[in-house]
C-alpha cells in the first residue's frame, strides 16, 4: 500500500476524522469565549477604568510608555465600537467551526465539504500573516489547516457518495 494510502485505513480515517472535529470545536471555544468576552467588555468600559487604574497603582506602570499607550488604544477601540463587531464575527466563525466539527465527528459528508471550504479559504491568510509576522505558532496553524485540507479532499476523492436505494417492491405498492 502506497504511505499516503495509510491515514485512509478505516480505522485510521475515522480517528484522524475525529481528531480533526475535536480541533475545530476546541477553536470553536475559544472564538465563543473571544467574542463573548469582547461583546461583554464592550459594553464595560468602566471595568477597563478600573484596570487601568489598577495597573497604575498596583504594578507600578505610570512609567510605562507601552502598557499606557495600549490601555489607551483598547479603551479608544471600546468607544468606537470595532470590539463588538470583532466579537460578532467571532460568533459567527465559531458557529461555522462548531457546524464543521460536529458534521465531521459524525462522517458528515457535506461538513468535509465545508470544511474543505471554510478551511482552504483560510489559508491564503495564514499564509500572509506569516509571512508578515513570522511565528512558530502561525507555521503550525498554517501546517495543520493543510493537511485538514489535504487530507478531507483525499477522504472525499476516495469515498464516492453512495446512490439512494431504490426498493421495486415498495415503489410497486404506492403506485
Amino acid at each position: 500500500m502506497h504511505e499516503p494510502d495509510i491515514v485512509l485505513q478505516p480505522r485510521k480515517r475515522v480517528r484522524y476524522l475525529k481528531l480533526i472535529a475535536l480541533f475545530k470545536m476546541a477553536k470553536g471555544v475559544l472564538l465563543f469565549l473571544l467574542g463573548f468576552s469582547l461583546l461583554f467588555l464592550n459594553s464595560r468600559t468602566r471595568w477597563l477604568d478600573q484596570i487601568s487604574d489598577w495597573a497604575d497603582e498596583e504594578l507600578l506602570l505610570a512609567h510605562s510608555k507601552a502598557v499606557t499607550f495600549l490601555l489607551n488604544k483598547l479603551q479608544a477601540a471600546l468607544a468606537e465600537g470595532h470590539l463588538r463587531v470583532t466579537g460578532f464575527l467571532a460568533l459567527f466563525y465559531c458557529g461555522v467551526l462548531f457546524t464543521e466539527g460536529i458534521g465531521v465527528y459524525l462522517q458528515q459528508r457535506w461538513a468535509e465539504f465545508l470544511m474543505i471550504i471554510a478551511t482552504g479559504a483560510l489559508i491564503p491568510l495564514e499564509v500572509r500573516h506569516l509571512w508578515h509576522r513570522p511565528s512558530l505558532a502561525a507555521l503550525l496553524i498554517l501546517l495543520a489547516n493543510c493537511f485538514i485540507v489535504w487530507f478531507l479532499y483525499r477522504v472525499l476523492k476516495r469515498e464516492k457518495p453512495k446512490p439512494p436505494v431504490s426498493r421495486p417492491a415498495e415503489l410497486a405498492e404506492t403506485r
